[in-house]
């Protein structure tokens, strides 16, 4: 009797992540990862540093190429076309079919293009690819006096890096009235605002794309935007968010929204088919501030982890716990906690601390009773264990505060700033409590406040 076949669709974070957990769980089942991107797993969110010559992309691989064999985990390099979930079989751009017993579908994001006039042009691009930093690396070689960025999210800001990293000048343009206004309350905005001033980047707030211009032999040689003003450039980034990469299964009868419907335990409308990371659509939020589609990478290894051990053992409802999330982006470290309102309202208490550099920022929000709500902090790392047990177990914001010197993340790299928080936070609600003791770093180098 043959083993039961596992065919995982893409090899991003929560494919590979179901691959290897399933794998510790189940030394008998058969698996096989499919993706048409890469043959090997690799870290897409380090794709911006083989640009700007940091690392190569041999580097990009957590693992050894011998992994792979030796977890018995089959890789094929190839597009699906078609699949038939009632014969349970993936037809391929190469000719070949493949049947399963169960399919995870991992497929991950693709870049959401907004039917522009002249998106089609030579130089105008995406990033989310391997194929797409290939095409960057290509389109900004030569001949670029200016290049355009449009969309003001992660991948936005981290186009406009990679592009000033090789001294391209970048026109950003964002739509909203401020830096990622869904995000970012305007203090915080007005920060990132002021570090992309001294990096030389042409910010245009709220500016809409409304045409990519031609040149000759079908390269990009202008934009127009929603005031009416051209733009001479060589380059267009497009980087207004992404979608779930499901187009290809349209036919296949599964049920879609935005994303494969799932249900909590990541099952689809098919039998024996289930959706995990980037493509998958919740059909109820999975807790409090978070939302049905979840396209985050450690939320990607979280449900690849959940959806095995649901195999292994006995299953369990997805379930995150406390919202978070973190980027870097030029000189900025961003962290974020629980649920953050970026405007001002009664029901919250609001501390807000900003360096004297303008360059480190933190916020804690509370309730009526000054339960914290969530945390987010710019220019400094924190400690993710700290502020997730904060808000899971309700601590007052005094709570946190008073102890946050326990949330440094490796003082040796980073400089404890509690100390100058906690005296503005005294300030601030006119409480006291014992500071800590002044710390190594603080007799060799000085107060951070």
């Amino acid at each position: 009797m043959s083993a039961t076949h596992f065919v995982i669709l893409g090899n991003g974070i929560s494919g590979i992540t179901f691959a290897r957990h399933l794998r510790k769980g189940n030394p008998h089942v058969q698996i096989t990862v499919i993706s048409g991107e890469s043959p090997y797993f690799f870290s897409r969110t380090a794709l911006m540093y083989v640009y700007m010559g940091q690392m190569k992309w041999e580097h990009l691989y957590p693992y050894e190429l011998q992994f792979w064999g030796k977890n018995r985990i089959t890789l094929k390099q190839a597009w699906v076309t078609a699949l038939d979930v009632d014969a349970k079989k993936l037809s391929f751009d190469t000719g070949e079919d493949l049947s399963y017993d169960y399919l995870i579908l991992a497929t991950g994001s693709t870049p959401a293009f907004y039917y522009w006039p002249g998106q089609h042009l030579q130089g105008v691009q995406g990033l989310y690819t391997k194929q797409d930093l290939e095409s960057m690396e290509i389109n900004t070689s030569t001949h670029v006096n200016r290049a355009v960025v449009v969309g003001g999210g992660l991948i936005g800001i981290e186009m406009v890096e990679m592009l000033a990293y090789r001294k391209i000048p970048v026109t950003f343009m964002v739509r909203e009235s401020r830096f990622w206004e869904q995000s970012l309350p305007k203090r915080e905005a007005d920060l990132v605002h002021r570090l992309l001033k001294e990096q030389d980047i042409d910010l245009r707030l709220g500016t809409e794309l409304k045409e990519i211009l031609p040149g000759v032999h079908g390269k990009v040689r202008a934009v127009r935007t929603s005031q009416g003003e051209e733009i001479s450039c060589e380059f267009v980034g497009l980087a207004t968010g992404v979608t779930p990469n499901v187009a290809f299964l349209k036919k296949s009868g599964i049920k879609i929204q935005r994303g494969v419907l799932v249900n909590s335990y990541f099952e689809t409308s098919a039998p024996n088919v289930y959706a995990i990371g980037d493509c998958a659509e919740f059909e109820y939020a999975p807790g409090e501030g978070r939302k049905n589609i979840e396209q985050v990478w450690y939320t990607g290894r979280m449900h690849g982890e959940t959806l095995a051990a649901n195999f292994c053992t006995s299953p369990q409802p997805y379930a995150p716990g406390v919202w978070f999330n973190s980027a870097k982006f030029f000189e900025i470290e961003y962290q974020t906690y629980g649920v953050i309102a970026v405007e001002e309202g009664d029901e919250i208490q609001d501390f807000y601390w900003e360096h004297p550099s303008g360059k480190i920022a933190f916020r804690m929000q509370m309730d009526a009773g000054g339960k914290i709500l969530g945390v987010l902090a710019l220019g400094f790392r924190l400690r993710h264990e700290y502020f997730d047990r904060a808000i899971r177990e309700g601590w007052s914001g005094l709570q946190v505060i008073s102890t946050l010197h326990q949330a440094n993340f490796d003082p040796e790299f980073f400089a404890p700033y509690h100390v100058a928080i906690q005296k503005s936070f005294q300030l601030q609600f006119g409480v006291s409590f014992p500071l800590p003791k002044r710390s190594l770093f603080h007799h060799l180098f000085g107060s951070s406040s």
